[in-house]
This record gives structure tokens, C-alpha cells and sequence, in this order.
């Protein structure tokens, strides 16, 4: 299967690519196309950088000449592309507009005029906006309150549209907050425990009260790949982790993690709207394609601090670019 992978050097795609590349069992090829913006990092496919099935193009999705080049002769697109930090949305829409809504577009007319046979969509639980007990289900309304999440919202209706318009071959995933190695440190976990380590206090909006449900990025990968090879045509499969903490929970463990106390929280200015709590179901995922998160919390978050902590090479340069330094 020839596979092409939209900001497949950020976060979570390099995780997927990585992933797909080291099972010598699988004889997908890989296309990576990322417009190596602040967040993507082509140190996270260094792993990969030889293997005879990756091939790296650096371009913008919102290029159409671009993307029109590069679709053709793939048989799936998997679309990780997107601006994804809520503050960076509030002080400056318009870039997550264009990349998220405009640049998926663009991606799925070229996917539509090559006859790729499968796109998937690759979103996010905040496109629901808060609530207060339960979890969501697929069918859920959309309610997004913030830029970010609002742009999210409108690419993934223009995803399933093109599966009910144009007949396209569509799946759309929604995940819960991720965590693991190669998160750009911008983001709560890295950012906190880069900060720790360095004995700088972390910032700690409101009370926090927020609840978000967590999930390894390696489980992630493993729900959309399976998603990609067995998810059924125009559906919505939620991927989550099952660990439900409150940001005040979630930073207790990461002082204990880095020996520090609570003299090095900070308490700033709660974000503008700032959705209380994320629950998403994955009963769906689990009785269709037999999904479950394996990595437990405890596991997965001490291995996710020794990581950050024996690579300061990776995440220093990082920091100072985000902080322009």
C-alpha cells in the first residue's frame, strides 16, 4: 500500500510513520509531506531517514500545485496536517483557518481527482466542546469553542461531505489529548517537565479543574491504522486513553515525577474559553475493529519523562524557537 502521510514530521504523524515503517512485515511505502513549519521537525523521522520505503517532500497543504504533484499514484492519504495549539488560536486565527479548513480541501479535491481509495481524517475530542458527565459518541453535535477546535470542526464536515457528495471512500478519527516522546514543547506534559528540569515554575491556568482523558501516542497510531485498514467508509471512530485526570492531578504527578513541590506551580489567568472537561467513548472502535489502549498511564508517562529528560539536544532548540528566542 503506498500511503501518503500530511504532517507526518509533527507530533503524532512521525509517531504513525515511524510506526508503520519499523514492522518489516508491513510493505507499505510512506510519502511524508510537511510544510516543516515551527512545530514539524524533520529530526523526528530521522529514524526512518534511510529506510528504502520513506520518502520526505517538504510542501503546504494549502498549496494545490503542490499537493496535485504529490497525490497521485498513493492509494491512502492520512491527514495529520493542522495547526493545533488552542492559545496560539485565540491570539491569531487565520493561519488554523487556512490550514486546517483551507488546506483540507485542497487535499481532498486532489485525493478525489487521482481516485485515492482512501482518505482518512485525522481530529479532535475538543471539536465537541465541553461536558460536564458522560462521553461522547460519534453522532454527537458539534460544538467547538475555540479557534482552534472551530477549524477543526469545518474540516472534518468537509471531509464527511466529500464522503456523501462525491461518493468518496472517507474515515474521520477523533482522539483524546495525547502524550509520549517527540511532543513539541509547547504542549502541558513537555512543557512542564522541560521546564522542571531546568528549575523554571510551570503555569497552571485557573484552578485546574479542567479534565482531560489521556492517551500514549503510540495506542493513537495504533487506533487510526487500524481505522485506515478496517474502518468502514463515511464513519467517525473515536480513539481514546480511558485516564481521566484534572490538569491539578496531572501536574501533582509531573512534580513528583521531576522531585519538585508545589512552590513551582505558577497560577495564571484561566484561558479564554477554557472547556472543562473531554470524554470521548470508544465502545464503538472496540466492538467494530477490536481497539483498546495498551500502554498503562503509569508506564507510559514514566517512560515519556525519561525521554524527555535524556534528550535535552532534541527539545532545547525547540523551546527557544517557540519562545523566539
Amino acid at each position: 500500500m503506498q500511503i501518503l502521510v500530511t504532517g507526518g514530521a509533527g507530533f503524532i504523524g512521525s509517531e504513525f510513520v515511524r510506526g508503520l515503517l519499523s514492522r518489516s512485515s508491513v510493505s507499505d511505502t510512506v510519502t511524508v509531506l510537511d510544510k516543516l513549519s515551527y512545530s514539524g521537525n524533520i529530526a523526528n523521522l530521522a529514524g526512518v531517514a534511510g529506510h528504502p520505503g520513506y520518502t520526505f517532500v517538504q510542501g503546504d497543504i494549502r498549496d494545490a500545485d503542490v499537493v496535485d504533484q504529490i497525490v497521485p499514484g498513493h492509494d491512502v492519504v492520512v491527514h495529520f496536517a493542522a495547526e493545533s495549539h488552542v492559545d496560539r488560536s485565540i491570539s491569531g486565527a487565520m493561519e488554523f483557518v487556512t490550514t486546517n479548513v483551507v488546506g483540507t480541501q485542497v487535499l481532498l479535491d486532489a485525493a478525489r481527482k487521482h481516485r485515492v481509495n482512501r482518505f482518512v481524517h485525522v481530529s479532535t475530542d475538543e471539536v465537541y466542546g465541553s461536558i460536564a458527565e458522560g462521553s461522547w459518541t460519534e453522532g454527537w453535535p458539534l460544538a467547538p469553542n475555540s479557534p482552534y477546535s472551530a477549524s477543526k470542526a469545518g474540516s472534518d464536515l468537509l471531509a464527511l461531505a466529500a464522503f456523501r457528495t462525491h461518493g468518496m471512500d472517507v474515515v474521520l478519527t477523533r482522539c483524546s489529548n495525547n502524550y509520549g516522546p517527540y511532543q513539541f514543547p509547547e504542549k502541558m506534559i513537555p512543557l512542564f517537565l522541560t521546564n522542571l528540569f531546568d528549575g523554571y515554575q510551570v503555569p497552571l491556568y485557573g484552578d485546574g479543574a479542567n479534565v482531560r482523558d489521556w492517551l500514549h501516542v503510540a495506542d493513537h497510531c495504533a487506533g487510526i491504522e487500524k481505522v485506515m485498514r478496517l474502518g468502514r467508509a463515511g464513519e467517525t471512530y473515536h480513539i481514546g486513553g480511558g485516564v481521566e485526570l484534572t490538569n491539578k492531578e496531572l501536574t501533582g504527578l509531573l512534580l513528583e515525577a521531576c522531585g519538585a513541590d508545589w512552590g513551582m506551580v505558577r497560577q495564571v489567568e484561566d484561558r479564554k474559553g477554557h472547556d472543562l472537561r473531554y470524554s470521548l467513548s470508544i465502545q464503538k472502535i472496540q466492538d467494530e475493529l477490536g481497539y483498546a489502549p495498551a500502554i498503562p498511564f503509569d508506564r507510559g508517562l514514566a517512560d515519556t519523562v525519561a525521554w524527555y529528560r535524556a534528550n535535552r539536544p532534541w527539545w532545547e532548540p525547540l523551546k527557544a524557537r517557540a519562545s523566539g528566542a
